[in-house]
C-alpha cells in the first residue's frame, strides 16, 4: 500500500504512527514533493470512488486564489479541479491511502486507516 503524505499534518503523521502499529507494509509518498500527475490524481479518484473536489482542501489559500468555492461541481468541470489538485498539491486532501486491494481510502480517521490496513489483508 502507499500512502500520501505532507509530513507536517498531524493527521498524516497519526496515520504512519497506526501503520507502524499494526507492522503494515506501505510506501510513503511525500506528494508535496513527488507531485502526482494529472492521470495519476484520476487512477486515485477512481479507486476512492470519488470527485476531484470531494478530495479538495478548499479552506487552503491556493483554494481561494483559485476562487475554487464557485467552481462547478459537475463532469464537464472534472478536468479543472484535477489540473488544480496536480498544479496546487496542498489542496489534495491527506492522507490518501492506496490499499492492496486495489482501492483507496481518505485515512483522516484511525478507523480508516484499520480499514486501509484489513483491505491490506484480504
Amino acid at each position: 500500500m502507499e500512502i500520501w503524505i505532507n509530513p507536517a499534518c498531524s493527521k498524516c503523521r497519526s496515520a504512519i504512527s497506526l501503520l507502524d502499529a499494526e507492522g503494515a507494509d506501505y510506501t510513503v509518498r511525500r506528494y508535496l514533493e513527488d507531485v502526482p500527475s494529472e492521470d495519476e490524481i484520476r487512477a486515485v479518484l477512481g479507486r476512492l470512488g470519488l470527485e476531484p473536489w470531494d478530495i479538495t482542501r478548499t479552506q487552503e489559500a491556493d483554494a481561494k486564489e483559485l476562487g475554487l468555492k464557485d467552481w462547478p461541481r459537475e463532469a464537464s468541470a472534472r478536468d479543472r479541479w484535477i489540473a488544480a489538485l496536480a498544479g496546487h498539491p496542498r489542496l489534495i486532501q491527506r492522507p490518501i491511502i492506496t490499499a492492496d486491494d486495489g482501492t483507496a481510502l481518505v485515512g483522516r480517521t484511525e478507523d480508516a486507516v484499520t480499514e486501509a490496513i484489513s483491505r491490506g489483508k484480504s
